[in-house]
């Protein structure tokens, strides 16, 4: 029985991928740095910003340390958050299926960007009141595929609840669109529904269950299906 939704941000609710490319390449280009988009989008899509900056520089032999990491995450947040407030981002259906989870079941946003980041497009598409909390980047000293987000998100809404029956790791649906993302899920016990945002269905094959969109996704069939398994 499912008893509380988690939903991952970028390429799950929101076409902001591109965005993040756009952003990481603007601040590595202060070091004559650049992700190609097939690097990208194959092998770093899901991670969080330290995550990427921290393979981006070890891949060109360039010593990661915290200070240039940590340039690099604030000159590309100026440019994200530049970005996201001229753009509309979320994917046809998201808003309405938040929106149906939301009269149900308590929602946390559990994501790799910084919470500034998602609080500005949650707070834009009307939508940051239906979640309880964000657990962003700075809340998960590991970014996915580790659990520790989706961990800390089982925590805090146990805190914030206060219930005498909490919610259980296998009690909780997971949404998400990276193969990162779900092996964060399942790894903190919990079951995956994903769309195919940003990956096809076949790199998503790991997930308890697979839908092409949002936008396609009915929320009874979902739940009927995961009361079933």
């Amino acid at each position: 029985m499912i008893r509380a939704v988690f939903f991952d941000l970028d390429g799950t609710l929101t076409d902001s991928e591109p965005i993040h490319f756009e952003a990481f390449n603007a601040a590595l280009a202060e070091s004559g740095l650049q992700i190609a988009r097939a690097d990208y989008f194959s092998k770093l899509i899901g991670f969080n910003d330290r995550d990427v900056f921290s393979y981006v520089l070890e891949e060109r032999g360039v010593a990661p340390d915290s200070a240039r990491i940590a340039k690099l995450i604030e000159s590309k947040h100026q440019v994200v958050e530049r970005l996201i407030a001229t753009r509309e981002l979320l994917y046809p259906g998201a808003a309405g299926f938040v929106r149906k989870c939301a009269e149900r079941f308590p929602l946390m946003l559990v994501t790799g960007a910084l919470r500034a980041e998602a609080e500005q497009i949650l707070r834009r598409a009307q939508l940051r009141e239906l979640f309880l909390d964000i657990i962003a980047a700075e809340d998960a000293e590991f970014g996915k595929p580790a659990p520790d987000g989706f961990n800390a998100a089982l925590g805090r809404i146990g805190f914030i609840l206060r219930q005498r029956d909490p919610v259980l790791p296998e009690q909780v649906m997971v949404v998400e669109d990276t193969p990162a993302g779900i092996d964060a899920a399942h790894r903190a016990g919990m079951k995956v529904l994903a769309v195919c945002n940003t990956a096809g269905a076949d790199a998503l094959n790991e997930a308890d269950l697979v839908r092409s969109s949002l936008a396609e996704t009915e929320l009874d069939d979902v739940l009927r299906h995961f009361a079933r398994t």
